[in-house]
């Protein structure tokens, strides 16, 4: 009689058992992102001038953001968690902030204090999503 391994990779998924606390961080992070996304797809024009980001890229920056708030909770719901996907999402985080940073330095936009300050409290917060998601990934069996 000949037998089939189908169980996947080691690296690729993990069980519902051992990622609770991804879980977690991922809808918490989906959550987040969904209010903020929502914010800046809907009310752009209102955030320009106490801002200084331009009407126009808070739209679309507000409109990639819930469909990545989408994507990211689809995956927190999933069966297994894919840890490629996981990585992904800690990846993007890691560039959100990046480009944060940069978009400050470079000065890009003639942002008021208040933009100043949205920019850096979201990069915080997308930061302090990405180590705990990292920390998330790590604690997988």
């Amino acid at each position: 009689m000949n037998t089939v391994n189908i169980a996947r990779p080691a690296d690729s998924a993990v069980s519902v058992k051992s990622d609770r606390f991804l879980r977690l961080v991922l809808r918490l992070d989906a959550v987040a992102t969904l209010g903020s996304g929502a914010l800046m797809a809907a009310g752009g024009g209102l955030l320009a001038e106490p801002t200084g980001i331009p009407a126009g890229a808070a739209h679309g920056i507000g409109a990639f953001l819930v469909v990545y708030a989408l994507a990211v909770g689809v995956l927190s719901f999933r069966p297994v968690i894919n840890r490629a996907a996981a990585w992904t999402v800690v990846g993007l985080n890691t560039l959100w902030v990046i480009d944060s940073v940069a978009t400050l330095v470079a000065g890009f936009w003639e942002l008021t204090a208040m933009g100043t300050g949205f920019i850096i409290v979201m990069a915080v917060v997308v930061a302090a999503f990405a180590e705990l998601q990292y920390v998330g990934i790590r604690r997988l069996k």
